[in-house]
């Protein structure tokens, strides 16, 4: 059930058209003795949403922060989905573009729990300075059945002096009755024309009394017309 809800709650986000800089959408939705609460926030050129929904005593927050900079555009979104236990999501972005600089930064945030505990965090940062270009995504999920399941995702992206970084972030922890932990971290950053790619994925799976627990880290720097490209992925099953 709470996989349906997760994935019917992303496809409706990610297939929703494009709107008007600095808007924020909160929505929360409590029965049967839940409680929800949803807080969203956009600041300059950004988009945000926040979505929390609870049922039967359980407990669901959302978050999620947007922050675009001149020449920058930040878009975040967050769901938290709880039955019984407790889901809570954070999805925060920051672009920021100077100088003719431009950067975009993209976070996404589900949590979603049936008994258990979730906790989802994703941060996406953008950095373009003095005509270079920065571009971040991060996507953070965690699902919980009677487990604890926690993901935890940062995009950090930095283009400056016309160079070009991009990174990419996607962390998942999924728990049955164990316990469950994904990090994963994805730093570029290119300078005078150069380009910077770096790609980090951590998929996190447990089993009932089972403990998983995955760390990612990929770094890509490059100067001087140069290119550089990081990729770093780490799969852990435990049933």
């Amino acid at each position: 059930m709470k996989r349906f809800l997760a994935t019917q709650t992303g496809i409706a986000l990610s297939s929703a058209p494009g709107v008007l800089a600095g808007e924020a959408r909160a929505v929360a939705i409590a029965t049967n003795g839940g409680s929800a609460s949803a807080t969203a926030t956009a600041v300059g050129n950004a988009d945000s949403t926040a979505i929390a929904g609870a049922t039967r005593g359980g407990r669901a927050v959302a978050n999620s922060n947007a922050i675009g900079r001149r020449n920058g555009y930040a878009e975040s979104r967050s769901v938290a989905v709880a039955d019984h236990g407790l889901a809570v999501s954070n999805a925060d972005a920051d672009a920021r573009g100077i100088f003719g600089g431009a950067a975009r930064a993209d976070s996404e945030s589900i949590a979603a729990t049936i008994g258990g505990v979730a906790i989802s965090n994703s941060r996406a940062r953008a950095r373009g300075t003095f005509f270079g270009g920065a571009y971040s995504r991060s996507r953070s999920t965690a699902l919980s059945d009677h487990g604890q399941a926690v993901s935890d995702s940062l995009a950090d992206s930095r283009g400056r002096f016309g160079g070009h970084a991009s990174s990419f972030s996607d962390a998942l922890a999924d728990s049955v009755r164990g316990r469950s932990s994904s990090r994963v971290r994805a730093f570029s950053d290119a300078r005078f024309r150069a380009t910077a790619r770096s790609d980090g994925r951590g998929v996190s799976i447990s089993g009932p009394w089972r403990g998983s627990r995955v760390r990612v880290h990929a770094e890509s720097r490059s100067v001087h017309h140069g290119w550089s490209r990081a990729r770093s992925a780490v799969i852990r099953i435990r049933r």
